[in-house]
């Protein structure tokens, strides 16, 4: 038997790009057979609808309350429903796993901490860093900035990325033994833009944040819940915006063709 987690989760409280409410989420993902699910609203430095001009405490109050919704319901109706965020940088994005309401107050300058400081002070309190959609190629993007460094696994499969994108994350992290997770990135119930649920599935229910960091950072007891042809490497498939590996001093390599960015870590 086996256990099946959304990963990836916006709602109206916090994202500014949501079109459903924490408890909506609930009864759809009871019926797809779902134990559980984890939101990610967008934080602070994010596409985040939280009004800038309050006090911190009070912004994170409202941020946390799109999670505090779903979770209501979730009990109610027998769903796990577990915390998280995401973060943003330049472009590239981050999903921190296992850290509380109280953790986001009692750090008020996180805002401009950089990417290492970012990861070494969320995994130094037991959280976990997960870069999301890490090829994903945008309008409003010029360059793709991937960091295997200040992270603790990629996102290989996000229902916001065209397959293509999802290949190029998935065979990155193969070639480099980086952990990989998958989510579908759902912003509206029953909707996503590539039309697919996606997951992670374990060999052992989750009874709270702290247990899926943990099997996430072992690498075990656990798979993703993508369709496969959905990862498997075709060929021709491509980058078409610069993309630049980032090293473990958190400086940018620029990279070229695809085998060039294969072979950058």
């Amino acid at each position: 038997m086996s256990y099946r987690y959304e990963t990836h989760l916006h709602t109206t409280a916090a994202s500014a790009c949501a079109k459903s409410a924490g408890s909506e989420y609930i009864s759809f993902y009871k019926e797809l057979g779902f134990d559980g699910i984890i939101v990610t609203d967008h934080f602070f430095n994010g596409n985040c609808c939280v009004p800038k001009n309050l006090p911190w405490e009070d912004r994170v109050d409202i941020f946390c309350s799109g999670y505090e919704d779903a979770k209501a319901e979730g009990d109610r109706q027998g769903l796990k429903v577990f915390f998280a965020w995401e973060s943003r940088f330049h472009g590239d994005e981050f999903l921190v796993y296992g850290l509380d309401k109280e953790w986001l107050k009692a750090h008020p300058d996180m805002l401009e901490w950089d990417h290492i400081t970012h990861y070494n002070k969320i995994t130094a309190d037991g959280g976990l860093v997960v870069q999301a959609h890490p090829f994903r190629e945008r309008g409003y993007l010029s360059e793709v900035y991937v960091h295997p460094h200040q992270c603790d696994a990629f996102e290989v499969a996000n229902c916001g990325n065209p397959h293509e994108q999802n290949r190029m994350a998935y065979r990155y992290a193969q070639k480099h033994n980086i952990v990989m997770t998958a989510g579908s990135d759902i912003h509206h119930v029953g909707r996503t833009d590539n039309g697919c649920i996606y997951g992670m599935e374990f060999d052992k229910p989750l009874n709270s944040i702290t247990d899926y960091v943990t099997r996430i950072k072992k690498n075990s007891g656990f798979s993703l819940h993508v369709p496969p042809e959905h990862i498997a490497w075709k060929e021709n498939t491509a980058n078409h915006l610069p993309v630049f590996i980032f090293d473990e001093e958190n400086h940018p390599i620029a990279t070229g063709n695809v085998d060039e960015i294969f072979s950058t870590y």
